[in-house]
Formats: C-alpha cells, structure tokens, sequence
C-alpha cells in the first residue's frame, strides 16, 4: 500500500516549489508524482493539424519524487508523515503518525 495516492492533497517539501499545495495527479512507477501546479515546465510544442493541436509554448507539471513531497493534514495545516495499520477486519488503511487520526475511512 502506497502513502500517498492520487487525489491526496500534499505539501511540497523540497525544491523550487518548497510550501506548496497542491493535489497529486498521479503517481509513476518509479516514485514520482505529478502534482498540480507544482514543478511546471515550459515544453515547445510543434503543432499537429492531424489531431487539431495547435503549437507554441505550453506550461505542464513534471514528475516530482515522493520523498520531496508529504501528505497535508488539514488538523495542524502541515504536512504530515503517514502511517499504515491494519483494522481487525484485515482492512489496511492509512494514518497521520503525529495525530493518529486515520486518512481513508
């Protein structure tokens, strides 16, 4: 089970985005996270009159590792570190460690 998943709402810790929020996008296999409006990029884009793409220069997310990233707890407004327990139904779900209140219910 994965700490952070898509739709979660996270706090950048690290790099040129540091203190941001945003919500993640999704999540690649190799630990990093699209999160949106964190770590934009400028790409050119040439335009494609086959798929009706116009060209020019477009601003996107890129990907961001998850160790630079946390999930944010709305109780402290920082983020936080996360936990797994497992419930005595055999259901694993996550938990914010310094408040112990539980994420996914």
């Amino acid at each position: 089970m994965r700490k952070i998943k898509k739709g979660d709402d996270v706090i950048v810790l690290a790099g040129k985005d540091k203190g941001k929020r945003g919500t993640v996008l999704s999540i690649t296999r190799d630990n990093r996270a699209y999160v949106e409006g964190v770590n934009m990029v400028k790409r050119h884009v040439k335009a494609n009159p086959m798929a009706g793409t116009p060209g020019g220069i477009i601003e996107k997310e890129a990907p961001i590792h998850i160790s630079n990233i946390a999930l944010f707890n709305p109780d402290t407004g920082k983020g936080d570190r996360v936990g797994i327990k497992i419930l005595e139904d055999g259901k694993k779900v996550r938990y914010f460690k310094s408040t112990g209140k539980q994420i996914d219910v």
